[in-house]
Order: structure tokens, then sequence, then C-alpha cells
């Protein structure tokens, strides 16, 4: 989930990151593995999901313009994503293990409370925000980074955060979530063509 719509100059140097289009025409290979169901990471962790969860936490601490980072957003079709708990508003990127989640495996056992409707961005639906309906009191299971098995209860706009990387994990994007959405003036013509809003 992202802060906000920025051009970082810095990309080159940080993992890729897979997005449904960009520079004005439909990325398809990058859409086909974003829209996968991911498959879980095989408990207790192998070299391999080890070594998955490892690389989406180090491009996700490498960023300064996220909430959180699923495991699909940079290539990897695994069940693993990755996002603040506390100060979620910071520029800055995360430098302590306190400051963030990992969620290997999850799966959401309860929607509670009442649901709330908010405009949301996806640093793999550029320049767009969404308005999306979720519930404000989430129950997940899950295993943390370390291979333990974990249940946690997650609040207010921490829970937002939580199911719109869950959503990654199960192939859908806030374009799917919600009915309204923004994007700049200038580029009306390529996002009424992709969303057929156009006459």
């Amino acid at each position: 989930m992202a802060h906000y719509t920025i051009r970082d100059r810095d990309m080159e140097k940080r993992e890729k990151l897979y997005t449904l289009w960009g520079e004005d025409k439909i990325n398809e290979k990058e859409m086909g593995l974003l829209r996968q169901k991911t498959k879980d990471i095989p408990a207790p962790f192998d070299a391999a999901g080890g070594k998955d969860i490892k690389t989406l936490v180090e491009a996700f601490l490498e960023r300064d313009d996220a909430f959180g980072l699923a495991a699909p957003q940079i290539g990897i079709s695994k069940r693993v994503t990755v996002f603040k708990n506390k100060n979620l508003y910071d520029r800055e990127p995360v430098t302590s293990e306190r400051d963030y989640d990992v969620l290997v495996n999850p799966r959401i056992t309860q929607f509670r409370g009442e649901t709330e409707i908010m405009m949301e961005g996806c640093l793999s639906c550029p320049d767009i925000n969404v308005e999306v309906e979720r519930y404000t009191e989430i129950k997940v299971k899950a295993y943390n980074i370390k291979g333990q098995k974990i249940s946690r209860r997650y609040t207010g706009f921490l829970a937002r955060v939580v199911q719109h990387e869950c959503d990654h994990l199960d192939g859908k994007l806030i374009i799917d979530r919600g009915s309204r959405i923004q994007y700049p003036k200038e580029k009306e013509e390529f996002f009424n063509s992709i969303f057929q809003m156009g006459s």
C-alpha cells in the first residue's frame, strides 16, 4: 500500500517493482504475476523460502514510499508480506525490526467492527487512488519471520494496510475493490481506455 504517488530518482537501485501499467501501456507479463494467487512458503522454512522472505524484507526496508509490500509486487509469487506497524506516515525508511511486521502464509480469520471507506493508493497501480471499503478490525493467523505460528489482531488504519497486502497474495488489487477511481487529468485518456469509462 503506497503512501502516495512519487517519482523516485533511485528506483534503479531497488528491487524491481511489478506494476499493472507504466509509461501509458499495460504490463502484460507483470499483470500475469500480480493476478496469480500465491503459494504458501513451506514451514519450517527451507533455504528457498528463507531467501524469498529476506528478499522481500530487504526490498521493503529500501523504500520510503510504502506502508507495506507483498511478495508478488517484486515478482515473487509466495504468500508473504511486510508492513509498518507504527510511525506509518514517517517518510524515512524503516530501520528497526520493532517497527514492521512480517506475515508468512497469512490468513485473515476474523473480520470485525464497522467498515470504513477511504482512498487507497498502491505501488502496483501507479498514478491512481481508489475508494475502498475495509473492516476496521481483523484477526490474522500466520508465521512470523522466525517461522513461529502467531495470531495477531489489527485495528484501525493498520487493519486496512494488512487487508490491502493480503489482497495482493490472492491476486487482488485496489481496482478490484472500489468503484470510484481518481487519476491525473493529463492521463485521463489512458485510464479511461483501461477502465472503459470513456465514451
